[in-house]
């Protein structure tokens, strides 16, 4: 059987990106050409991971598609229809037999209908289904639906064969070919799973190479606990200053007794928020990687997004859970119910007090024994879900020969 060549789309969003690396490197290892279609950030994971990058943001820049609509992802929607007639043509040279997409990368799907191949999604997050998820954003986010995206919703129903299109097709998506599923199959009960067939596991996680290699120093000084707090991405765009009066509780809280470093990512974070950090006894750094982090960290203070949530099971670092929307809830509910995470607040961007943070970390300390028994046990979850990537990836490649 030919190896087949394979358009991967990715958004220019690590959360979405880093789950496809593994697939990635997979389908190179077994002779295919993986063309991924990404942001020029990634360019050097890819080629890493054994694919050929084509620069599609750099090339095909979203801003010039739409700087309007919110939630943001709904701009991938608006990408896939101003986009679509160039980004076709571009892959159309390339004879692709199969499409792998992120769901939030609409454009796949839309190319994957115009040159008439199969297409699997990948959904990264907890537990996506469809409609609720949809549900959810609508009556708990703002939404403000540009023209030129309800324009392209047009479009992709009429000319691109997305009949159920909408502002929200970055998470309606799913493939009725094969959907990929980003987490252990523990961390959904077999009715959550009945939602994305047909599906399968591949988890969040790099490839194995990559998880064996040392990992860079994080930047812990040496007292102990050391802790880790870093609060995602996504949470920064809308609650910038929930996420800054948080990490500031955090500092006032433990600075002075816990080895702690706080990533606020290169954000134009103010300069006295981040003084009163440093004040405080934390080292406050722009750009690390949680990766790095988990691997010196005592515990890790998390919004519970879902990359980072399996990276600290892998690292058997249990989680103080600080959610602020979508599945970061539902994902820190899982953590205390496994017994890997202690949940700080009782809804998403509730207030949250010192007094929390220092029974959180005391609560760990003294069930520390209890923690690793559970964090153990998750991480071989990890393990068994990557040691099932060979045969998830030789069920992608046989639908190009369907």
């Amino acid at each position: 059987m030919s190896a087949p060549a394979v358009a991967v789309f990715a958004p220019d969003a690590r959360g979405h990106f880093a789950p496809l690396r593994s697939v990635i490197a997979g389908m190179a290892e077994r002779g295919a050409t993986v063309h991924v279609f990404t942001a020029p950030e990634f360019a050097a994971e890819v080629q890493a991971a054994g694919g050929r990058f084509a620069d599609m943001f750099g090339r095909y820049p979203i801003e010039a598609a739409d700087d309007e609509s919110i939630p943001v992802p709904s701009r991938y929607v608006t990408y896939a229809g101003h986009y679509a007639e160039a980004i076709i043509r571009d892959v159309s040279e390339l004879g692709i037999a199969l499409v792998v997409a992120d769901t939030f990368a609409v454009i796949g799907r839309v190319v994957a209908n115009a040159l008439e191949v199969p297409y699997v999604s990948v959904l990264a997050g907890h537990n996506i289904a469809p409609g609720p998820y949809i549900e959810h954003v609508k009556a708990n986010r703002q939404v403000e639906t540009s023209e030129r995206c309800r324009r392209a919703v047009e479009l992709l129903r009429e000319r691109y064969g997305i009949a159920n299109a909408s502002p929200f097709s970055y998470a309606d998506g799913l493939s009725p070919h094969l959907n990929l599923l980003c987490e252990p199959p523990e961390w959904l009960t077999a009715g959550e799973r009945r939602a994305f067939e047909p599906a399968a596991f591949i988890g969040s996680l790099a490839p194995a190479r990559s998880l064996e290699a040392p990992r860079p120093p994080a930047g812990f000084r040496g007292r102990s606990p050391k802790v880790y707090a870093a609060l995602g991405t996504v949470p920064w765009w809308y609650w910038p200053e929930i996420v800054t009066d948080t990490l500031e509780t955090v500092a006032r809280a433990v600075g002075a007794t816990a080895d702690l470093v706080i990533s606020v990512g290169a954000l134009d974070v103010p300069r006295e928020r981040l003084a009163a950090m440093r004040s405080a006894g934390a080292t406050v750094v722009e750009d690390l990687h949680t990766w790095a982090a988990l691997g010196e960290a005592d515990v890790f203070v998390t919004s519970q997004g879902a990359n980072s949530t399996h990276e600290a099971a892998y690292s058997r670092v249990p989680m103080l859970s600080y959610p602020f929307h979508g599945d970061q809830t539902a994902l820190a509910e899982r953590c205390a119910r496994f017994g890997i995470g202690l949940q700080l607040v009782d809804e998403p961007r509730a207030p949250l007090t010192t007094g929390a943070v220092v029974e959180g970390i005391a609560a760990i300390g003294e069930r520390r024994a209890e923690f690793d028994e559970a964090l153990e046990r998750a991480r071989g979850w990890e393990l068994a879900v990557i040691e099932s990537r060979a045969a998830v990836v030789e069920r992608v490649l046989s639908l190009a020969h369907a």
